[in-house]
């Protein structure tokens, strides 16, 4: 970790990898696995365990897919982010530098507002998804996905680089009951229980981001009609504290 604050610092910057999450020893077949803090919390809620980038997280809990969506979109829900990578950013310009490798307006940010966003390479492709959160301590928090640990904390120690222009991450409706495949530039797709519809992330070039642009998209070798959706699908109801 020292190398990668002295590789970042004489850039104006300082990162800050957190440690991970406290772990507790497993037994048997699942000794190579880790505990988050809440393992005993996800049993004592039915969770069904299985192993995911060397931890032990729960998959699912004793109500359905649907059933925990539908409570998240009317009551609300926490997320175990204890085995992710988490990593704090310093610096005065510390927006700049993470404008330079993902595609959101990190700059617009309340404090204390995070958005999802994507980690792209040098050309535009996608590399990972990530949440970015501009906290009122002078810092940005990013939360990243566990099982690409090196490669998020290597990218974060390369150079500032031009990645703009060369596309938009938008949202997309499929316009029948299909999942979407866009030709392997969707970032995420799955069912909206609370839409009744499928709908997905996808990644496209900058002239066909508005919303209401119809696209062709390749769903399971057959072609299908989609449309650029503003995002969140779903409109939130949740209250922030001032």
């Amino acid at each position: 970790m020292q190398r990668v604050v002295s590789v970042v610092a004489h850039l104006g910057f300082r990162l800050q990898a957190l440690p991970p999450a406290l772990c507790r020893p497993l037994s048997c077949a699942q000794d190579v696995l880790r505990r988050t803090p809440l393992y005993d919390f996800h049993l004592a809620h039915g969770g069904k365990m299985v192993a995911f980038a060397g931890w032990s997280l729960p998959v699912q809990y004793r109500d359905s897919h649907t059933d925990s969506h539908l409570h998240t979109r009317q009551h609300c829900s926490l997320f175990d982010v204890s085995h992710m990578l988490q990593t704090k950013i310093f610096g005065s310009d510390r927006v700049k530098l993470m404008e330079s490798l993902v595609v959101g307006d990190i700059a617009e940010l309340r404090p204390n507002q995070g958005t999802l966003s994507l980690f792209t390479n040098e050309a535009g492709g996608i590399l990972d998804d990530l949440i970015v959160t501009n906290t009122s301590e002078g810092h940005l928090y990013v939360v990243s996905n566990a099982g690409c640990w090196e490669k998020d904390l290597a990218l974060m120690q390369d150079k500032v680089r031009e990645l703009q222009n060369q596309g938009r991450d938008v949202g997309l409706e499929v316009l029948d009951n299909a999942l979407l495949a866009l030709q392997g530039t969707v970032t995420s797709g799955c069912p909206s229980p609370s839409l009744k519809k499928n709908v997905a992330m996808g990644y496209v070039p900058c002239e066909y981001s508005r919303p209401g642009t119809m696209l062709l998209v390749e769903v399971r070798r057959k072609q299908q009609m989609a449309v650029v959706s503003k995002m969140p699908f779903v409109p939130t109801n949740y209250y922030t504290l001032k």
